[in-house]
C-alpha cells in the first residue's frame, strides 16, 4: 500500500483521529531496509529511540509469528514489548499488532509499515492505528512521534554500516 493509499484508507474509514504516521526516505534499497527491519541480529543494533537498547526473547517474522523483546531505557526502566505479525510481504509490507508483552493488552495498537522503492532509495511509512483518539493523544504526549523519528534516524545510521564497501 502506498502512502497515498494509506491516507485514503484512513480518511475513508474515519480513523484519522486515531492514527500516527511516520515517514522517512532511506538511501538504501528496500530489500536491505526490509532485512534490517525483520532480522533480529540487525534489530538489536538500531531499534528504539536514542539511548535505548533491546533484548530479544523470541523472533519469528512470519504470519502468526511474534517478536517478544524488552526495551531498556537509558534511565534503567524496562519496557516489555510484543509484536504479533498479521502480514509479511517481503520486501513491501509488515502488518502487526504491537503492545506490551501481556495477553489482551488494552494499549495494543495496529501497525502497517510499507517499504516503497523510490529509484533505489526506500520510503518507509509507519502507520500506527490506536484503539481510541485518547490513546493516540496519550501516545503523542508521551513522545511517540519524536521517539519514532529517533528510531528511524538510528535505522538510517545503521543502514550505512550494512552497505557493501
Amino acid at each position: 500500500m502506498t502512502t497515498a493509499e494509506a491516507a485514503s484508507t484512513t480518511a475513508a474509514t474515519g480513523t484519522e483521529d486515531r492514527v500516527i504516521v511516520l515517514t522517512r526516505v532511506f538511501d538504501a534499497p528496500r530489500e536491505l531496509v526490509f532485512q534490517a527491519y525483520t532480522q533480529p541480529e540487525h534489530l538489536a543494533k538500531w531499534y528504539g529511540p536514542d539511548g535505548f537498547t533491546i533484548t530479544t526473547f523470541e523472533h519469528d517474522c512470519r504470519v502468526g509469528g511474534r517478536w517478544r523483546f524488552m526495551m531498556h531505557g537509558p534511565d534503567g526502566k524496562d519496557w516489555p514489548n510484543r509484536i504479533e505479525y498479521r502480514e509479511v510481504v517481503r520486501p513491501e509490507r509488515l502488518v502487526f499488532d504491537h503492545g506490551s508483552d501481556v495477553d489482551d493488552d488494552p494499549h495494543q495498537f495496529f501497525v502497517t509499515i510499507t517499504f516503497d522503492d523510490e529509484g533505489g532509495k526506500t520510503r518507509l511509512t509507519s502507520r500506527m492505528l490506536m484503539r481510541t483518539r485518547e490513546q493516540r493523544e496519550a501516545s503523542i504526549k508521551f513522545g511517540a512521534v519524536e521517539l519514532g523519528q529517533q528510531t528511524l534516524r538510528r535505522l538510517a545510521e545503521y543502514l550505512e554500516t550494512m552497505r557493501p564497501s
